[in-house]
């Protein structure tokens, strides 16, 4: 696993919690940065995922 694997789901897991926090008080604007925050988490998670890819692809020729 590679640090921005790591990074995005980190990232990924903190929207949750952020979106999750919006929805229980009801704020719209928190809950609303909670999902911005997921999907940055999973692109970046995504990115790492591709990388790995990459990389095991390369070792294996």
């Amino acid at each position: 696993m590679n640090k921005d694997q790591v990074k995005g789901r980190l990232e990924e897991a903190k929207g949750s919690v952020k979106e999750a926090v919006g929805k229980a008080v009801g704020s719209t604007k928190v809950q609303a940065e909670g999902a911005v925050d997921k999907a940055a988490g999973k692109t970046e998670a995504t990115y790492g995922d591709a990388k790995d890819k990459v990389k095991t692809q390369i070792k294996k020729r």
